[in-house]
């Protein structure tokens, strides 16, 4: 697998059936292994080690309806009340971040409502701060510590 623009951690690694799989400690089980994958198990580590994110408030790919559409997010992260706060939409390395990755994931906070949206390849990351009442999204310069986040959560 690609070496990421994140922070290595120790993961596990076992190949079953013939495929190469990745322990996920959201799940807590054994996951195949696919580019996208990688992002996910990195970003997931580099939230909790890195910026104080607490694995056990972490979900990954949760389904929420959309328009009739059953849509998955890859990472979501609830505050104390279990509400949604972060939505994380990973790719794999070789996928360009576009516009479409946005949209995306601004599809998924329609119903979810959450504060920060991330959208990462691993690669290169943004975070964007969502303003529910002007229904905008504002670009940050970094992503946040959880610190961070519950200060600009209560401002």
């Amino acid at each position: 697998m690609d070496s990421l623009n994140l922070p290595a951690y120790k993961y596990r690694l076992e190949k079953r059936d013939g495929k190469l799989v990745i322990f996920d400690p959201i799940r807590k089980k054994f996951v195949v292994l696919t580019p996208e994958e990688w992002v996910r198990q990195h970003f997931i580590h580099f939230l909790s080690a890195s910026l104080g994110y607490s694995m056990n408030r972490m979900s990954v790919e949760t389904g929420n309806k959309y328009n009739q559409l059953q849509k998955r997010s890859d990472i979501l992260f609830y505050n104390e009340r279990m509400q949604p706060m972060v939505i994380v939409e990973c790719k794999a390395p070789s996928i360009k971040i576009t516009q479409s990755a946005f949209d995306q994931i601004a599809v998924y906070n329609k119903t979810l409502k959450a504060k920060l949206l991330i959208v990462t390849n691993g690669m290169a990351h943004y975070a964007c701060w969502f303003d529910a009442e002007n229904q905008k999204m504002n670009f940050l310069d970094e992503i946040p510590s959880l610190e961070e986040l519950k200060v600009m959560a209560n401002a």
